[in-house]
């Protein structure tokens, strides 16, 4: 790992740093797509974690997945002031380890959690649950109904992440959202 930091400026000391060492991943299958989602964090962070250090983000179902994605690229359209987001993106399937705080079921009774727009509470609570050396925590989806999303804490945890199949994910600022595939694995 610090070998790649001498030679990537994308992975530099300063962020690897961030993941404690017994956590790193190297030698296996995509280590590195695990570690890039930890390692290349949004500065802003993401639903359970701050931009210091990111998790790994998953669904259960692929159209929760795409119904994620779709949501961050139409905001990304907006912002942009473009009329449409048209993206490619690689299937990752993965098992997992660990135990996960389950707030599945409780909007209710936290729908700070669940906001929308604002992650600053889920951001504060992921950031404890990450600090208890929790795996993780599994949550519904807000973009999907009935779907179901993990956010990961522990590399390790992450087990035989193999590819799946290839999309283009098309999101107009208003419309359908349209999810082809391009290639299966």
């Amino acid at each position: 790992m610090e070998l790649e930091g001498w030679t990537n400026d994308r992975l530099v000391l300063e962020r690897v740093s961030r993941l404690p060492r017994e956590q790193w991943i190297f030698g296996e299958k995509n280590a590195s797509i695990v570690l890039a989602s930890f390692l290349h964090a949004s500065p802003t962070g993401m639903r359970f974690n701050n931009g210091e250090l990111g998790a790994w983000y998953a669904a259960y179902e692929l159209r929760t997945a795409i119904a994620e994605v779709a949501h961050h690229l139409r905001r990304e359209a907006i912002l942009s002031r473009r009329d449409e987001m048209r993206l490619q993106y690689r299937e990752y399937l993965s098992g997992h380890r660990g135990d996960f705080i389950d707030v599945c079921g409780h909007q209710a009774h936290h729908p700070e959690l669940y906001d929308p727009a604002d992650y600053e509470a889920s951001q504060v609570f992921g950031e404890k649950v990450r600090a208890t050396g929790k795996g993780g925590i599994l949550y519904d989806s807000v973009r999907h109904k009935g779907g179901i999303n993990l956010a990961a804490y522990i590399p390790k945890d992450i087990l035989d992440v193999t590819t799946g199949s290839h999309f283009e994910i098309i999101v107009p600022l208003t419309g359908r959202i349209i999810a082809r595939t391009l290639r299966t694995e």
